[in-house]
């Protein structure tokens, strides 16, 4: 295929995957689940090389960074909803951070894992690019980060909202952050197809989430790497 035409089937391979959730209504139909499966398939079949189609799709990449931002606009139409919301939200994203840090490095541990993998895992509570550079300054694998990243996204996004439901979660904001919190960019993308204040609140915690992270992480790779 030409490096034009991966960057058209990358973006046919997602709508594909949106109409396929619209079509089903499942929230086990995840659009960049789909699309990853897509694109893995007709990478292995026409023998491209992963480095050719990353050049290929450079654009969305450069893409992903005015989108995030592009997060803050929700949120500043929902200020109000902020009033007494803020502290709360600190303290439950500070702890869901600490735990995600420490269970990772203690799973790993447990189950007989390298150094280098308490590292990675370390890292997996915050958004891609973000993981990557922690991974890589904390001495992990930044590649493996990124995964774990992307696959605890997308099944944030597909459970998330179904499980928060089953607790009887109904606030919107509280279902915003929690799922942004853990789903990042995916399940914001999920979280904004419930609604602009759950929306809203998810790229809330998907940014701050991070913050927090970066912040608490030395700390507890001190205590514990």
């Amino acid at each position: 295929m030409t490096l034009i035409l991966w960057l058209f089937v990358t973006v046919a391979a997602y709508e594909l995957g949106r109409w396929i959730r619209k079509r089903t209504g499942s929230s086990l139909a995840q659009p960049v689940a789909i699309a990853i499966a897509i694109i893995g398939v007709l990478l292995a079949a026409s023998g491209t090389a992963y480095d050719d189609y990353a050049d290929a799709t450079t654009l969305i990449s450069f893409l992903l960074g005015p989108a995030t931002v592009a997060l803050a606009i929700p949120l500043y139409h929902q200020t109000a909803r902020l009033k007494g919301m803020v502290v709360p939200v600190l303290v439950a994203l500070g702890a869901g951070a600490v735990v995600s840090m420490v269970s990772g490095i203690l799973l790993v541990r447990w189950l007989g894992g390298s150094d280098a993998l308490e590292r990675t895992m370390a890292t997996k509570a915050v958004t891609a690019p973000v993981t990557i550079a922690l991974a890589d300054r904390l001495g992990g694998y930044p590649e493996l980060s990124a995964c774990f990243a992307i696959v605890i996204g997308i099944v944030g996004a597909m459970l998330g909202p179904r499980l928060l439901t089953l607790l009887g979660v109904r606030d919107p904001r509280a279902r915003g952050v929690a799922v942004g919190a853990v789903s990042h960019g995916v399940g914001t993308a999920r979280m904004l197809e419930e609604g602009r204040v759950e929306g809203a609140f998810s790229g809330l915690a998907m940014g701050l989430t991070a913050v927090v992270t970066c912040l608490l992480l030395p700390l507890v790779a001190h205590l514990l790497l």
